[in-house]
């Protein structure tokens, strides 16, 4: 019987050691299939464009393809939903941004998850501060003439966005609550199909994330009337800030990340991590984002942890400013 008892638990000892050895291991060959980036918006907008800069690089280091998955709808919070459901294995993420994972939370009542209890936060990828935009024959000139002349065209004026809860409108909102105004807003299935309605002036203004708006305004298709920054941009560096152009009440910059389900093991997340602040440290990633005026988080901002902060200190932020439009 001692003999018997002494068998079992070697037995047991060894399959805790095989256990040991065999957790690490699998932890280790992620990822050993491609895997799906959800993007919660239309190809061509900004957090597409940031999405498919930085995967293609994460890609690389993780000897796997990301796959870019554009799901529209509801201001991002379709896409969102679906990516919060999926199984926590790492092979889906989601390159979320303020509006999905920050401005939802007070904009949609019924929101079926919420961004700081269904999600594991990954890393920061870019900063994208906010301007003001117009079809290039809108009649102001300049930002003072913008605001005296959307108060008093309030009822006639219209603002186009990539829908409710989207960066677009939460930014407006902010833009539209500092004013005083209620213009009819315009949505579109993501940011992307938003410019090009801009860009044919089929809609009067909208308020985008620099990333979209760079190449337009460089091209002399649509106006800016001032970045929503502190310091001008060093990709438009002749489009003032909001404080310069009279409006410095209006402050604001977007931003992408990364998040996986609830409950993805330290390892993946770690290892998904890695590979997006090796993206963030390489020299063509780098001026790809820089080029488009992102602004890229330190080393310390790209932690889990940084992420985790962010999204709490944005709920808290904007909360208060998007409930009286709900």
């Amino acid at each position: 019987m001692k003999s018997v008892r002494l068998l079992a638990r070697a037995c047991v000892a060894a399959t805790a050691a095989l256990c040991a050895f065999v957790a690490p291991a699998a932890a280790q060959s992620y990822p050993t299939r491609s895997i799906i980036m959800i993007v919660p918006f239309a190809a061509g907008g900004p957090t597409d464009v940031v999405a498919r800069i930085v995967t293609a690089h994460m890609a690389q280091t993780l000897g796997q393809s990301i796959i870019i998955e554009n799901v529209v709808g509801a201001g991002g919070t379709t896409a969102t939903t679906r990516a919060a459901r999926a199984a926590n294995d790492g092979y889906t993420l989601i390159t979320g941004h303020m509006g999905t994972h920050a401005a939802s939370v007070p904009l949609y009542p019924k929101l079926v998850y919420h961004p700081e209890k269904d999600f594991e936060p990954v890393a920061l990828l870019a900063g994208t501060p906010i301007l003001i935009l117009a079809r290039k024959d809108f009649p102001p000139k300049d930002l003072k003439e913008f605001v005296a002349y959307v108060k008093a065209n309030a009822e006639k004026v219209n603002a186009a966005h990539a829908g409710v809860g989207s960066v677009s409108h939460v930014s407006c909102e902010l833009l539209h609550s500092i004013l005083d105004i209620k213009p009819v807003g315009v949505p579109f299935n993501g940011t992307g199909p938003a410019m090009n309605a801009l860009v044919a002036g089929q809609v009067d203004y909208m308020c985008d994330q620099i990333v979209n708006a760079v190449p337009q305004i460089n091209a002399g298709t649509i106006k800016a009337y001032a970045i929503a920054t502190a310091e001008r941009n060093p990709s438009l560096p002749n489009v003032p800030t909001t404080a310069e152009a009279g409006l410095p009440a209006f402050q604001a910059q977007a931003w992408n990340a990364i998040f996986a389900p609830k409950g993805t093991s330290p390892a993946i997340l770690a290892s998904l991590n890695a590979a997006a602040s090796k993206a963030l440290d390489d020299g063509a990633v780098r001026k790809r984002l820089l080029d488009l005026g992102s602004v890229i988080p330190a080393p310390a901002e790209r932690t889990p942890e940084a992420l985790a902060a962010l999204v709490k200190a944005e709920i808290a932020k904007w909360t208060p400013v998007l409930k009286p439009a709900t």
